[in-house]
């Protein structure tokens, strides 16, 4: 990632006119990882109509009191690190999983916990962001929205939304007692040795135990293993 922070905040990624391409919702579906506190507040922007206020939701990040209250049983709103993934068998593939730019996986961003109680069918509904870490990525996309490309457009800031019934086959009915008790029902597809954010589908050739998401991947964690190596010969 480039390190010119000054460039990212004046970054404004706007959003298309039909906004069912950026957000992608799962078939039934590393910076150090913070909680993420959702809580409502009005609105003061004056919208012209003074009886009826828009509501906003805002998050603020801590630090969790302990590293277990991130896991995916226990649905958790968190910033950085690694997806816990609402359904961990059937997660984005292809190129919904990389930029649309460069072709690189997305790295993760954040994921906010935010069930609808009138749907039972999101009882469990959680919404995932991922970007491509390449400030020139982050350019080019929002030039292709100003532009207003009708044909297929490429992304570099995805949004996934998964969302559950109450009664599913990962996770319990009843609300987690959070006393280290928690367990979720399945395990979770295997997972990307090198990044730990995408299905790790391609296995290692040397070793036969190592999964990757991508070639990159792959090629990415052998240089870094090489390298160590060399590091504790010297």
């Amino acid at each position: 990632m480039e390190p010119n922070a000054d460039k990212l905040r004046g970054l404004c990624i706007t959003s298309l006119d039909d906004e069912d391409d950026d957000e992608t919702e799962l078939p039934n579906q590393p910076l150090p990882a913070s909680t993420v506190t959702v809580a409502a507040a009005a609105s003061g922007y004056d919208d012209g109509d003074e009886d009826e206020e828009a509501e906003v939701m805002l998050g603020f990040l801590e630090k969790p009191k302990h590293p277990g209250l991130l896991l995916r049983h226990l649905f958790p709103s968190k910033a950085g690190g690694i997806p816990a993934w609402l359904d961990p068998v059937n997660l984005p593939t292809g190129n919904s999983s990389c930029c649309g730019f460069c072709g690189e996986p997305l790295h993760f961003v954040l994921q906010i916990y935010a069930p609808i109680e009138s749907n039972a069918a999101a009882f469990h509904r959680t919404l995932f962001m991922f970007m491509c870490p390449s400030m020139a990525c982050l350019h080019r996309d929002q030039h292709k929205q100003w532009t207003r490309n009708q044909g297929n457009p490429r992304r570099s800031v995805r949004v996934f939304r998964c969302q559950l019934p109450r009664t599913n086959v990962f996770y319990s009915s009843e609300p987690p007692s959070r006393n280290n008790s928690d367990k979720p029902l399945c395990a979770g597809a295997a997972l990307c040795h090198w990044c730990g954010t995408w299905k790790g589908d391609k296995i290692c050739g040397g070793c036969k135990k190592s999964r990757y998401c991508s070639e990159k991947h792959q090629l990415r964690h052998c240089t870094g293993a090489l390298v160590i190596k060399m590091i504790a010969y010297r």
